[in-house]
């Protein structure tokens, strides 16, 4: 399933690990948002990586779930290309 996660964290240290735990399993799409493509077990653990980090007062994060039909609808407008997770990947 195609994800899409943002943030907002205002101290530098946890705003760091959030990011790290992100760039584990998404792709970068603009400062505070990650595409990714996940099954549901690896969705879990992100998310549970971001709670352990996450300052639930002061800070903030949202995913958001995208349809295989709404993720092929993603416009870009300026800099900057769609996301599409590789068909292929050689190692």
């Amino acid at each position: 399933m195609r994800y899409l996660i943002s943030y907002d964290v205002s101290d530098d240290k946890r705003r760091r690990r959030i990011v790290e735990a992100l760039k584990d399993y998404a792709h970068r799409v603009q400062y505070s948002v990650f595409e990714c493509d996940l099954k549901e077990e690896e969705l879990h653990k992100l998310l549970h990586r971001v709670e352990i980090a996450i300052d639930g007062k002061e800070d903030s994060c949202r995913v958001y779930r995208l349809c295989a039909a709404c993720a092929g609808e993603v416009l870009v407008i300026g800099k900057g290309k769609r996301w599409e997770e590789p068909k292929v990947i050689i190692i």
